[in-house]
Order: structure tokens, then sequence, then C-alpha cells
């Protein structure tokens, strides 16, 4: 089925503007992460790089302090992307879904802790993921028996995270 332009349009502005991932960009306007994708390739050989265009915008945003924000914004998107598929898929067992989140909220913590020196609010935050994180490898070691119910508990309990750390 062909789009029109302004579909195209409001996929690109969702990407470089709102900083959302291709994914997310495409489910927001309605759009196959497929369409969206060929689209951000077309426009390219065209000379729109959609990735350039976005990082323009983000260094335009502001100051230092902004763009950090900015940038733990569009990681803190993803995270909470990443967490949702991997809540919704009933494929993957309950071990493999603890490392699977183990592994995120490593790299979470690790984003975290390297955006410190410009956002020194974050460092609650980073030491609040790093205890989750050692918690799901303690749980995944320890307790694998326990692995589904604590997939299941953590996406509320990273909510009530982020609702005390930011």
């Amino acid at each position: 089925m062909a789009h029109p332009p302004e579909i195209r349009d409001k996929v690109r502005r969702a990407y470089v503007f709102d900083r959302l991932s291709l994914e997310v960009a495409a489910l927001k306007v309605g759009v196959s992460y497929g369409t969206a994708s060929r689209w951000k390739s077309a426009a390219c050989e065209q000379g729109d790089d959609w990735d350039k265009a976005q990082a323009a915008q983000l260094m335009a945003g502001g100051c230092i302090e902004d763009i950090g924000r900015q940038m733990l914004a569009g990681l803190v998107t993803q995270y909470q992307s990443s967490m949702e598929e991997l809540t919704r898929d009933t494929k993957i067992n309950p071990v493999t879904k603890v490392q699977l989140l183990a592994s995120l909220a490593d790299a979470f913590n690790k984003t975290i802790s390297a955006s410190k020196r410009l956002l020194p609010e974050t460092s609650e935050l980073a030491t609040a993921m790093e205890v989750v994180q050692k918690l799901a490898e303690f749980v995944r070691k320890q307790y694998p028996q326990h692995a589904a119910i604590f997939v299941e508990l953590l996406e509320p309990f990273g909510d009530e995270l982020a609702k005390t750390y930011g």
C-alpha cells in the first residue's frame, strides 16, 4: 500500500526531532518498520541522511547538559521498548530472559555511568540500576527456578525506579 508523503514526513520528524527509534517512530505513525526503513534508506540515497539530521538537531538543542539529557532520554526510550518486547515474548525461556535483562541492565548502567560527568544527578539512578543488574545475575545463578517471577516483577519495579530517580 502506498503512503502519502505526509506519512513519510511524520516518520522522519518522529525519528529526527523526537529522537524515537525508527521502530517506535514507524509504530507511532502506523507504518511497518520495513516501510520506514526503506524510506530512510531512499532519503539517504537522495542526500537526506536522517541520522545526520538527528545528530544536528541534537547538537543544536542547547548546552552539553541538554545534549546529555536528550541522549539519556533516547536510551531510556530504547530501554523501555526492549523491556516491553522481552515481557511480551513468551517464546523466550525465563533463564534466557534473565540473561537478556542482565545484559540490558549492564548496557544501561554503563551509559548512565558515562553520563555522570555531564549529569551528576544520574548517579543515583546508576546505582539503582547496578543493584538491579546484580540482583538479576544473582537470581540467574542461585535461583533459576524463580526467573519467571523475577521477570514479571522487574518491569513494574523499573517504573518505580524511574519515579524515584527520574
